[in-house]
């Protein structure tokens, strides 16, 4: 017995199936014009509606489809909406129709964290509280999570007030003249780096401004600082203040494990600089559709 997951947020087109104990997940990030900073909601919708057949079919030939699962908005909030999930929630509707199996719709963040959770080996995290950070091109928040029937009920409870950390890292990027999301080249550039400074931008108790880092950036960069030096500097500078951040919420809420998720959360940087935190595989930091087919099986198997 299997579940099948879709995910198609900003950034990438995936599925996956999971089996209760493994599974597997096909995704590819969106093609994005060099010089440009992402796509326009219905750029991102065609998209995904073009390249989702060979996104599935890359899983293979599957058996035993028990059911059907989508991302369906950016949050679990009534309020929470966003055009790209109509792909993946039209192709997984249509397939558990054609298949008369069940159907179950979760937020992207809810498949984030249920994807960091297994891959890290912690899946006593969604039976249990904890603090979660979804950190990605367009979220930076600091999440208080409880359980909630099959999935998780998230509280902001801190994060960004202007640029996400994903915005911050693309920005960057660009100026350095690197492809759209420049995640992954950032992260090997910093490895170079042979200036190690940072910014230590004004922190309010768990909420904070990266604006200044990014202003701090433009300008080094400006400078004639070398690359390696400024993907460095831009790094370390969200990664000091998602740590601040971070202690700071264990003050008020206990010294709760700390997850971490979304698309920045693979950084090696970020990884090495926050020892205790718990991380997923890259892989699944990236890509949540395995989340979602989690979260659908876990339905499933609680309602037999």
């Amino acid at each position: 017995m299997i579940a099948l997951g879709f995910d198609t947020s900003n950034y990438t087109t995936s599925a996956a199936w999971f089996d209760g104990n493994k599974g597997d997940n096909s995704g590819r990030l969106l093609d994005v014009e060099l010089g440009k900073l992402g796509l326009r909601q219905s750029e991102a919708l065609f998209s995904h509606v073009r390249r989702l057949p060979d996104i599935a079919g890359a899983l293979g030939e599957l058996e035993d489809i028990a059911a059907v699962g989508a991302s369906e908005k950016p949050r679990e909030t009534e309020d929470s909406y966003m055009p790209c999930f109509l792909a993946g929630v039209s192709v997984a509707k249509v397939t558990a129709q054609m298949l008369g199996k069940p159907y179950f719709g979760f937020s992207h963040q809810q498949g984030h964290i249920a994807a960091a959770s297994w891959s890290a080996g912690r899946m006593d995290l969604l039976e249990r509280e904890h603090l979660a950070w979804h950190l990605s091109g367009g979220t930076t928040e600091l999440l208080y999570v409880r359980p909630e029937g099959v999935a998780v009920r998230c509280e902001i409870i801190g994060g960004t007030e202007d640029v996400s950390a994903g915005q911050l890292i693309d920005r960057a990027g660009q100026a350095l003249g690197l492809k759209f999301p420049s995640g992954r080249e950032l992260d090997s550039l910093s490895k170079a780096a042979s200036v190690k400074e940072l910014y230590k931008p004004k922190i309010n108790g768990t909420h904070f401004s990266l604006s200044g880092v990014e202003h701090k950036m433009h300008s080094l960069i400006q400078s004639g600082a070398s690359p390696e030096n400024a993907a460095y500097f831009t790094l370390a500078s969200m990664i000091y203040t998602v740590g601040k951040v971070t202690d700071n919420a264990k003050r008020k809420y206990g010294d709760l494990p700390v997850l971490f998720s979304g698309g920045v959360a693979s950084n090696s940087l970020l990884r090495e600089l926050i020892p205790d935190g718990i991380f997923a595989e890259p892989r699944y930091s990236t890509d949540n559709a395995m989340g979602i087919a989690i979260l659908t099986y876990r339905s499933i198997a609680e309602n037999g």
